[in-house]
């Protein structure tokens, strides 16, 4: 697992440190706490290496400084592992209910591969979520572990051995009470009913989903003996089967057919799959299951596909920095998704969503954010456009440096601030950087990600 994820690099649940510096630390440790939680591997160079001149007991002082500079203290489980006779320190946060600074007042939270300061603005968020609690890690009124189902516990454990590159060598509970599934008194949490339960449905009302087809492009009232819709599903049971099932359904729905080139047979589909499959993930694991009064529903019109989720964005997200930042509102069931598979990285949903889109020739994903619910819709493009090089005389006004770039992204079907350097290593990056948001400004290119994972396609 630990070579797994130094080959990966740092990601939104994995930071990797050369060196046992104590600020660099503090500020790694609110992060995690603040955001999802996460692993810290110290005395790691940034090619997965062991550095070799870090010794415990400089490693031990270090972390104490640390520890004194988070407010209030953040609790964590270190591991010193040997490896060619290298010291590698591994610690594991865990995502706390308080609301973690460090001395100097700075609020920190874990986006992507970095630690990212929050404004004033965005604090006040954050505390009103820490402060009205977190409804997943609550114990279910008479549920307990009897009412896990030990066929999906048996299916998740496989997955979990899988992704940890070893066999679990503990008691199934103490697994499940580490990571909130479990009280320590065998209770049942809300996130653990909900991944294992029985029959979820019980103890958490309407949490399920709806599958409604529509012949037309509207929802039209139904007349006599016409129940206005094609086809109707409602989808019960724990949050992995409710994907797995719902996925079933929209591939026999959004799937078109199939072409056979050479030897390749080849899928056909109205929509790209991979972007409405993390849209439904998304759903699942992010909606708020306070909201007892209605279910995910998934409505398939002639001309869209919408998939809706009671409650509006967690935290500090707004549907303008969507594509940017990352919050879970239910950071124990995302971890369950997560080791089971059906998440593969997280904070890269939407960029995925939005490049599937645009790749395959449709619009970009819109997003819909009330005081109830959040909807995200997929539109059909009204004609598919030919993936064309632009004409600067006749579509937009470009230098040469700009006509370089959708050359090489025609070419390549994206292009990095880094490669646009290397395509014109005569201009300083600010220019570089300014062609580009010009050409997004035009609406010719659209930005995916943020940071270090930003990049352009055409739009």
């Amino acid at each position: 697992m630990m070579r797994k994820a130094l080959q990966t690099g740092p990601t939104q649940l994995v930071a990797i440190l050369p060196e046992a510096d104590p600020d660099a630390l503090a500020e790694t440790l609110v992060a995690f706490a603040n955001a999802d939680g996460g692993t810290i591997y110290v005395g790691v160079s940034e090619a997965g290496r062991p550095v070799g001149n870090l010794y415990p007991e400089e490693f031990t002082d270090a972390v104490e400084q640390a520890e004194a500079l988070c407010r209030p203290p953040i609790p964590i489980k270190w591991e010193q592992v040997e490896t060619g006779g290298r010291f590698v320190f591994v610690g594991r946060v865990s995502r706390s209910s308080d609301l973690h600074t460090l001395s100097d007042g700075r609020v920190l939270m874990r986006t992507g591969p970095e630690n990212r300061r929050l404004s004033g603005d965005e604090v006040r968020d954050l505390s009103t979520v820490r402060s009205t609690g977190e409804y997943e890690a609550d114990p279910v009124p008479g549920g307990t572990r009897e009412d896990f189902d030990e066929e999906t516990i048996r299916e998740f454990l496989e997955a979990w051995e899988e992704r940890q590159g070893h066999p679990l060598t503990r008691p199934v509970n103490d697994l499940f009470i580490e990571m909130g599934w479990l009280m320590p008194d065998h209770r049942a949490t809300v996130a653990g009913i909900l991944l294992f339960g029985k029959k979820p449905q019980m103890y958490i009302p309407r949490s399920g989903l709806t599958f409604v087809r529509f012949p037309s492009t509207e929802i039209h009232n139904p007349s006599r003996g016409n129940p206005g819709y094609g086809r109707r599903v409602e989808v019960r049971g724990g949050v992995a089967s409710i994907i797995k099932r719902t996925w079933e359904i929209l591939q026999e729905e959004i799937r078109i057919g199939a072409v056979v080139q050479g030897l390749k047979r080849e899928e056909r589909w109205m929509y790209p799959p991979a972007a409405i499959r993390e849209a439904l993930v998304n759903a699942v694991a992010h909606r708020d299951y306070r909201l007892h009064g209605r279910a995910i529903e998934v409505r398939m019109f002639e001309d869209r596909l919408e998939i809706s989720s009671p409650g509006r964005l967690p935290g500090f997200i707004t549907v303008d920095n969507i594509v940017d930042e990352h919050f879970s509102r239910n950071p124990r069931i995302v971890q369950g998704l997560y080791q089971w598979g059906y998440i593969e990285e997280l904070g890269l949903g939407v960029d995925l969503m939005m490049e599937e889109m645009v790749s395959a020739g449709h619009p970009p994903p819109m997003f819909q954010d009330t005081e109830y619910s959040f909807t995200v819709i997929f539109k059909k493009a009204k004609q598919r456009a030919s993936r064309q090089l632009l004409q600067p005389e006749t579509d937009l006004t470009m230098n040469e440096r700009q006509a370089k770039a959708l050359a090489y992204i025609q070419q390549h079907g994206r292009i990095t601030n880094r490669e646009y350097q290397k395509l014109c290593p005569d201009y300083s990056s600010e220019t570089l950087r300014l062609d580009l948001v010009d050409l997004v400004q035009q609406g010719v290119l659209l930005k995916v990600g943020a940071k270090r994972g930003t990049h352009y396609i055409l739009k």
